[in-house]
């Protein structure tokens, strides 16, 4: 079979309709050979060609006749020093870092090693066994799909509501997906998936990982799989496992599909990235891609040891920013699921870790400027986890314009005020009004706030008020994985209980929570399953629980039940208030010439709290007036937007405290709205009545005018 020169600036395998070009990047390598498959099973590769060019460190060729489908890896020749950071290896089959698709998993085997599992020396040994039986392989697919108008919905930051799934847990065991599409894309996009989403409220659904990962074979090896897929292989291909076609294109166009689908409800695509890392882990892990392509133009390695990583993540090794081709790696990732694939924009996982220029985080490091500048990736939805595992690694507030974060601040403080403790009430404040502290300084608005009181990662919001502890012996790991902290919410019992009190107290707390999140400012993020009261036993780090622990059950109780319909209510108000969802930061002062303030703090007596006040320890109990008329939006039309003027009540006290209601125009009433300890709400309130504010519980009023008022203004 003859090769031709083909191009260097197409990496990966590109169909032009008459033949396929191949190009991959390798700086050190001495040759790299093309291996062509026949089928998944093959133990051996039917042809293999040395591409013919090498330009600029690409080594590339194009071959007449292929077509989509056809499967195909590398081999590249090249010193193996592990000391030198070469790890190159020809005996191994290496998976296209720009591949498209999947055309064969990973089958786990001790040819995956470049080194001899057995050897005392480890990875300073020599491996000579073939894995072209067991090496992932990727497929060659086109990317023509009728896509049929579709538009992003382009939803404000302001206006969003982040809803994180995770595609299987999600469908798997729901009632209301077609059986053959459980788990899968097909089934997020169907209709049963749809009209729980549209009743819910949420604009955007955020997806845990799906670019195609490996589960670590120390995990295989116990029957368990990487339930949450953050450990990449292909940062081009959608992972297969969530597909109901499961040939490279069909899983590819299923993908498609979903967000076409989702976009024409209304709702918006981000996806959860992991460039941080790849599943190649450390020196001791397999050569599967980018090891056995360029270890050292990869990865970061330690500078004087290059035998060993640089791990910033905690998973091993961790990419290196510091190469343009690996930041053209990612850049070109990120612009393909955007252009070919049609998201919305991304949450990057561990995004410190990608901020690194040498040792320390830059916050105006290579890859930030990159995507500040790049006219594709500029306008989507960024979202960075703005912390890793590395020294100064926690950058909550330091991202620049364009990025939002999410507020760990705002997690932790929220967690303590409702948990009682003290000294939290002026952090609290500034937390619910969108965080001017870490966001302001930079000219960035309230939105870059991404609010969350728990995510994927930690207890869901049923373990968050049930548990003291973690219990993740389920994982395997002697219950010495997942985050330590104590949650201590002094309960009365862990878990499952027939306590009235304690059911209570749980039912207000994650009403609490809820409520809180929703009616901060920022953009709430909501864990799915937590409208559903989910439970995982306990278990803050089901990373490996690929079963009935993580999946979503749809079947609820009577109390499951009525936690969901609270939460649409919360949302419901959301929507409806536009000074729930501002633009700029609060004044917190008369602007405009206007002698109302956009925000009030007000303690249980109904009047405005001072500095002694807030410096109170046992401060716990206070009040937040929204002034509805000092709404900073304006409509298509140029005209300024208004809405309801509302009182929010907050009581983390375990008793009850009666609140003064604040006064108002004299014809105007304080209407009950909310109260996260009673859905039976009492009447109109006049100012200086006291509303009886129970024990850790929050309630919403807003002023409505009496009859004869509106009258009046009529005539």
């Amino acid at each position: 079979m003859r090769i031709w020169p083909g191009r260097p600036s197409l990496l990966g395998a590109t169909w032009d309709g008459k033949g396929v070009n191949f190009a991959v990047f390798s700086e050190h390598a001495t040759q790299v050979d093309l291996c062509l498959f026949d089928s998944q099973t093959s133990k051996r590769e039917t042809t293999r060609i040395p591409l013919p060019e090498q330009t600029d460190h690409v080594w590339h060729g194009y071959l007449h006749g292929l077509r989509p489908g056809q499967l195909y890896g590398f081999r590249a020749k090249g010193p193996y020093h592990p000391h030198r950071g070469h790890r190159f290896n020809e005996h191994k089959v290496l998976f296209d870092p720009y591949a498209r698709a999947i055309g064969r998993d990973l089958i786990w085997d001790d040819a995956a090693f470049g080194y001899k599992i057995s050897d005392s020396a480890k990875d300073l040994s020599f491996d000579d066994h073939d894995n072209a039986a067991t090496a992932p392989l990727a497929a060659v697919i086109s990317n023509a799909f009728r896509w049929m108008g579709d538009k992003p919905p382009r939803i404000p930051w302001h206006k969003t509501l982040i809803y994180e799934v995770n595609v299987k847990g999600f469908t798997f065991k729901s009632p209301w997906v077609p059986r053959e599409h459980r788990g899968t894309y097909e089934g997020l996009a169907s209709e049963g998936s749809l009209r729980h989403l549209r009743s819910l409220g949420v604009t955007a659904i955020e997806l845990m990982p799906v670019h195609h990962h490996v589960d670590e074979r120390f995990l295989v090896d116990a029957g368990r799989r990487n339930y949450w897929g953050y450990n990449t292989l292909g940062f081009f291909a959608p992972d297969l496992r969530y597909a109901s076609d499961r040939t490279p294109q069909g899983a590819v166009n299923e993908f498609k599909r979903m967000v076409r689908t989702l976009h024409r409800n209304g709702f918006e695509v981000i996806l959860d990235v992991v460039y941080n890392h790849t599943c190649e882990g450390n020196h001791l892990g397999p050569t599967l891609s980018m090891k056995g392509l360029d270890n050292a133009a990869y990865y970061r390695l330690v500078h004087n040891d290059q035998r060993h990583y640089m791990d910033f993540t905690g998973c091993g090794n961790t990419l290196n920013m510091q190469t343009p081709r690996v930041l053209q790696l990612i850049m070109d990732s990120l612009r393909y699921w955007v252009q070919e694939m049609h998201v919305d924009g991304f949450r990057f996982d561990l995004a410190a870790a990608l901020a690194r220029e040498l040792h320390d985080v830059d916050r105006l490091g290579a890859f930030l400027d990159i995507i500040h500048q790049d006219p594709v990736l500029s306008q989507v939805k960024l979202i960075a986890e703005p912390w890793d595992v590395g020294p100064g690694g926690y950058q909550v507030g330091n991202f620049p314009v364009l990025w939002t974060e999410w507020n760990g601040k705002y997690r932790d403080c929220v967690r303590r005020f409702w948990r009682g403790d003290g000294h939290t009430a002026s952090e609290f404040a500034t937390r619910l009004c969108g965080s001017s502290d870490l966001y302001k300084h930079n000219g960035r608005r309230p939105y870059a706030s991404i609010n969350f009181v728990t995510s994927h990662d930690g207890f869901t919001l049923q373990d968050l008020v049930s548990y003291n502890h973690k219990h993740n012996e389920a994982n395997g790991q002697n219950n010495e994985d997942g985050d330590n902290h104590n949650i201590s919410w002094n309960c009365g019992v862990e878990g499952a209980t027939n306590d009235p009190e304690v059911i209570s107290l749980r039912e207000r707390q994650k009403r609490n929570f809820m409520a809180t999140l929703l009616l901060s400012q920022g953009v709430a993020m909501i864990r799915s399953g937590d409208e559903f009261s989910q439970s995982q036993g306990g278990n803050n780090n089901a990373y490996c629980q690929d079963t009935q622990i993580s999946w979503l059950r749809w079947k609820l109780n009577e109390r499951e039940e009525s936690f969901h319909e609270f939460v649409k209510r919360v949302i419901k108000l959301w929507h409806t208030q536009p000074v729930l969802q501002r633009r700029q930061f609060f004044k917190g002062r008369p602007i405009h010439g206007e002698s109302v303030r956009d925000v009030i703090w007000l303690t249980p007596e109904g009047i405005e709290m001072t500095d002694t006040d807030w410096n109170k320890h046992y401060t716990r109990c206070l009040g937040m007036r929204l002034e509805g008329q000092m709404v900073d939006e304006i409509d298509e039309r140029g005209r300024h937007i208004t809405g309801d003027t509302l009182l929010i009540l907050f009581n983390s006290h375990n008793e009850p405290i009666p609140f003064t209601l604040p006064p108002h125009a004299g014809n105007e009433f304080w209407q009950p709205e909310l109260d996260t300890a009673t859905d039976a709400l009492s009447g109109r309130m006049c100012a200086g009545e006291t509303y009886p504010l129970q024990g850790k519980s929050m309630a919403v009023l807003k002023v409505v005018r009496s009859k004869r008022s509106l009258l009046t203004m009529m005539l």
